[in-house]
């Protein structure tokens, strides 16, 4: 039996599909609600990330942008 030598293992074969770090999922959820995600990036999301996490980070900046609002009307309207 010949053993084929440019056959890799499988493991090296595949892309390697690991969780998207912080950062990743923190561009991502930015660009998603601006609107301008790319359909790549979103299929890579959807492939390696886990929902959780989208949501959560989602939320927060959610949040942190509610508060900002909030921050930029108070200062406005206390000049006033």
């Amino acid at each position: 039996m010949q053993q084929n030598s440019d056959k890799k293992p499988d493991n090296l074969n595949e892309e390697t599909k690991s969780s998207p770090g912080i950062l990743s999922v923190l561009q991502s959820v930015i660009a998603a609600m601006f609107g301008v995600q790319s359909e790549s990036k979103r299929q890579q999301d959807f492939e390696n990330g886990h929902p959780g996490t989208y949501i959560f980070v989602g939320i927060v900046m959610v949040i942190i942008f509610i508060f900002t609002l909030i921050s930029i009307v108070d200062s406005i309207l206390a000049d006033v």
